[in-house]
């Protein structure tokens, strides 16, 4: 299991990209491109893990995702995230359960989790075996998480194991999973977030749907714009 040197060596997702016109003099020089950090209303830090991997957490939880699917199924009524979460240090375990989930997309609806049965009625299989090589790796969990936990508010469809209400977080466990939602209109390019409430706090976390444009920006550009992120949330000099 991979992990960060700190909890809190962690950064912010995707966002809006934009190129800004370089001045005449400076005309030689290769313009960089700007970050705008999305908002997230709450007190947080984010990360930038890889191109379609973000992560977002405060002084109770931490929540990371592997979107790379999300962004190939513009149109389609289920969204498939990865996603992992722990609790962090000093933070009692408990029980997470199904409601505390939510995703928010760019018009402003907040989705819940799907039911059981709705999730097996949306036969999502297919979605589910393109997810196995249109993915990326979310192991970065902080220092302290360092025992295996399955995410298994849907487990896998020809798996044996049933599906929970809840699942027990402590901040010994990494507990990584896939999480659904049915989408209504399908899934549209634009900001997102994953709503994950903790027993005392909520952490939210942005992933951007990607044009194609905005994701050649972003490929060319993504060690900048990974610096620009860092240094957004550097700790501040006592």
């Amino acid at each position: 299991m991979k992990t960060t040197h700190s909890p809190f060596l962690l950064v912010v997702g995707l966002l809006a990209l934009s190129a800004p016109v370089p001045d005449r003099a400076l005309a030689q020089e290769k313009p960089k491109v700007q970050v705008q950090i999305p908002d997230p209303g709450v007190p947080q830090g984010m990360t930038m893990e890889g191109k379609f991997v973000r992560a977002a957490y405060n002084n109770e939880g931490y929540v990371i995702i592997g979107y790379q699917l999300v962004n190939r199924s513009v149109g389609e009524d289920w969204m498939l995230l990865e996603v992992g979460l722990t609790v962090l240090d000093n933070t009692p375990a408990y029980e997470l359960k199904r409601d505390a989930l939510s995703l928010e997309t760019p018009d402003g609806k907040t989705i819940p989790l799907p039911t059981i049965s709705e999730h097996r009625e949306g036969n999502t299989s297919a979605l589910q075996n393109r997810e196995k090589v249109q993915r990326d790796s979310i192991n970065y969990f902080p220092p302290s998480a360092t025992r295996a936990c399955a995410l298994t508010f849907f487990p896998d469809l020809t798996s044996r194991v049933l599906p929970v209400d809840e699942i027990e977080l402590s901040n010994q466990r990494a507990c990584l999973g896939r999480l659904y939602f049915k989408v209504p209109g399908g899934i549209a390019y634009g900001q997102h977030w994953l709503n994950v409430k903790f027993e005392k706090s909520l952490v939210r976390v942005p992933f951007r749907i990607l044009t194609k444009d905005e994701e050649k920006l972003l490929s060319k550009n993504y060690k900048s714009i990974s610096k620009q992120v860092k240094d957004a949330f550097k700790p501040k000099k006592q």
